[in-house]
């Protein structure tokens, strides 16, 4: 029979009033009910008003009917329902996907995703192309059930430990004990690592309004090069106290300024919170401005101990342990954490972000600048080292020593009053007195005025290689507390000149002036430039010098070397042949010569031109170009044996004589000097050097 208009409606206003609140079974049932209570027509009446499936609307009917039991509380469906799993339907699905992520356990070096992010799109796109159709959240619930998860890389592979690892550790936690149960300080020294100083991104986040984030800059490489200025905080943690105290310098870490932030520390806290102490224990790193290999840091430790009076005992871990002392996580961490999404625009940001860390455990932290220089290449002569007053511990003494503040015996050749002067003072009183006219050839008053007229092209090159360095002009203007070098162009012209004139070799510059080597070079390879383009040939000295001391005792009594005296003998007219001045003419005409002669046997040595990037200065040799000539002279007239030759010099081999002997004898005969034959042959070298007498200065055939 047909239904009413009227019963459509009145399903209609209670359909949409009761399926909103009913899940999808209850729904079901419901439908069902009213369907059969119509009777015929009733299931396609009511699907038609709830807009439903006329399936639905039967399948309900067909529950009612059968008497089906009550589904348990939660359940809209009978267990076993809905769609098979995917394991299910493709058993090998699950092998499929654990020979993707795991290739190297399950002998499967050709995976196609080896090197590939293994993420749940990239897997499931993999085992799709397999022909394991699989979704990306398929694949998350696989692995989960496989017994996997999201996990990131662990720090627990330390490398090979050193053999005195433990014993060192137990060593360094009884020291701090002794010295804490003597009421001594104890701190934990190291560097943080130094901060570029510029609107950069910084890790972490902060509470901001929202939608106002810090605008940075969204690249580093435009903060590069010697021009961009920075923050080097160097951290003293006083383990007793739970204080910090943070030396924020601009300059370079190194050895002196980690000394120095020591010593800041001890005039601002130190020496007020232990003003009874006598001894101070340090702990630091095995590396860095503060290890245990540098000659400068114990150097600097020494001259510490002196003005405070303080043994000062260092105990270093071992190398690769760095993260067991205690400045890490007491200190360094909860500064990193108060900085957080904070750009670090300025040394006053820095300075004072470091000062207001706090934690809950009563940890406090002070903050200073250090606006000084502490420039790189400085080093510390053995001789002077091994008259420091330091003790090496009987454990590890590597690791463990201690730097008294007098001297230990009678011995020490260094006293604290010398010891205690800056470094950078006793290398300016240095560079005063190696302006020795006797050493760079030239009047200090002539010295002054080379030095001025080079100083603009010095200032260019420098220019030069800063750009080099950081890829291009300066991005932004120099800031006002940019590092000076260790040597202005002064000392430089003036070191590059001792070099050049062959006075001594780079070593003894170096241990003179107490700094590398290799800081020697660098400056040498760059002013010789500028001295090659302003035309200045610094000629050779007639003095040279092997060791330190024998400069110093030179410079001090006026006494040549030995090695001088010798040559001086020499060349005496009774040996030569000729008189000094026609002697140094003939030198003189040869050099040229001589250097080209140079030039072509090092290129044969080579086998081709000298490499890019190589220092091609002067190496001093052992026989000087004037040397060579005078012994040349010597042999061919016969007055000796190339083994007598040998013997007067003591430092050179019959070798060396013979290869100068068979090099300058062409230049000679090309410059018309023929010598003429000795009537007199000495067998032995004493013999050839009392043959000159004294007051006589006139050649004989």
């Amino acid at each position: 029979m047909a239904i009413s208009s009227e019963v459509r409606d009145q399903l209609e206003r209670k359909f949409e009033a009761l399926l909103p609140h009913l899940d999808e079974r209850q729904q079901r049932l419901v439908l069902a009910a009213e369907a059969r209570l119509l009777g015929h027509g009733g299931v396609r009446t009511v699907a038609q008003t709830a807009g439903v499936s006329e399936t639905t609307v039967r399948n309900g009917v067909l529950e009612l009917e059968e008497g089906r039991e009550p589904l348990a509380v939660g359940r809209i469906r009978r267990p076993g329902g809905g769609r098979k799993r995917v394991e299910d339907d493709d058993p090998a699905v699950l092998a499929a996907l654990l020979g993707l992520v795991e290739p190297d356990e399950r002998g499967d070096p050709q995976s196609p995703l080896r090197w590939t992010t293994k993420s749940l799109r990239h897997l499931a796109g993999e085992l799709t192309r397999q022909g394991h159709a699989v979704s990306a959240p398929t694949v998350g619930r696989l692995l989960k059930s496989a017994g996997f998860s999201l996990q990131a890389n662990v720090k627990t592979l330390e490398g090979a430990q050193h053999p005195d690892r433990d014993a060192q550790f137990r060593y360094i936690n009884q020291q701090v004990k002794a010295h804490q149960a003597d009421g001594e300080p104890v701190i934990s020294v190291d560097t943080k690592k130094r901060e570029q100083l510029g609107r950069l991104p910084m890790a972490g986040r902060e509470w901001r309004p929202k939608g106002e984030p810090i605008e940075v800059e969204d690249h580093h490489f435009f903060f590069t090069g010697p021009d961009v200025e920075q923050a080097i905080p160097y951290g003293i943690y006083d383990i007793t106290a739970n204080t910090g105290w943070v030396n924020v310098g601009v300059d370079h870490d190194t050895s002196v300024f980690a000394v120095e932030s020591i010593r800041r520390w001890w005039k601002a806290r130190g020496s007020h919170d232990y003003p009874a102490a006598s001894r101070l224990l340090i702990t630091a790193d095995a590396g860095g401005s503060n290890g245990y290999r540098y000659r400068v840091w114990k150097s600097e430790l020494a001259a510490l101990a002196t003005e405070t009076g303080l043994a000062i005992t260092v105990c270093h871990f071992p190398p690769g342990t760095s993260k067991w002392n205690k400045i890490e996580h007491r200190l360094f961490s909860h500064i990193t954490h108060n900085w957080r999404g904070r750009p670090l625009t300025s040394h006053e940001v820095v300075v004072n972000t470091i000062a207001a860390t706090r934690t809950s455990g009563g940890l406090r932290v002070e903050a200073v600048l250090d606006t000084g220089d502490y420039p790189t290449g400085v080093a510390i002569s053995r001789e002077r080292f091994s008259a420091l007053p330091l003790e090496r511990h009987a454990v590890h003494g590597s690791w463990n020593y201690t730097l008294y503040p007098t001297p230990a015996g009678e011995s020490r050749a260094v006293s604290p009053a010398a010891e205690a002067q800056r470094p950078a003072q006793r290398r300016q009183a240095m560079l005063l007195r190696l302006t020795d006219p006797l050493l760079t050839g030239m009047s200090l008053a002539q010295l002054e005025h080379l030095a001025a007229a080079l100083a603009p092209a010095q200032a260019a090159r420098t220019q030069e290689r800063h750009s080099r360095q950081r890829g291009g002009r300066a991005r932004r203007a120099t800031g006002e507390l940019r590092a000076r070098p260790l040597f202005d162009d002064a000392a430089r012209l003036l070191l590059t000149l001792l070099y050049q004139r062959q006075v001594c070799s780079m070593k003894v510059l170096a241990d003179l002036l107490e700094v590398t080597d290799v800081c020697i070079a660098s400056l040498v390879k760059q002013t010789r430039r500028a001295l090659e383009d302003h035309g200045h040939h610094a000629g050779t000295a007639q003095v040279r010098f092997a060791k330190p001391a024998a400069l110093l005792g030179f410079l001090d009594t006026g006494q040549r070397p030995a090695r001088a005296a010798i040559i001086d003998r020499l060349s005496h007219p009774v040996l030569t042949g000729i008189d000094r001045d026609e002697l140094g003419l003939l030198v003189q005409r040869l050099a040229a010569s001589q250097v080209a002669q140079g030039e072509r046997l090092g290129y044969q040595r080579r086998g081709g031109p000298r490499q890019s990037g190589t220092r091609s200065g002067v190496f001093p040799q052992k026989i000087d170009n004037g040397e060579r000539v005078l012994l040349t002279i010597l042999y061919q007239r016969k007055l000796c044996t190339m083994d007598v030759l040998a013997d007067a010099l003591g430092d050179v081999s019959r070798s060396s004589i013979g290869n100068v002997i068979r090099e300058t004898r062409p230049l000679l005969q090309q410059a018309g000097h023929i010598p003429v034959p000795a009537p007199t042959r000495y067998r032995t070298a004493a013999d050839l050097l009392t043959a000159v007498p004294d007051g006589h200065d006139t050649p004989t055939s």
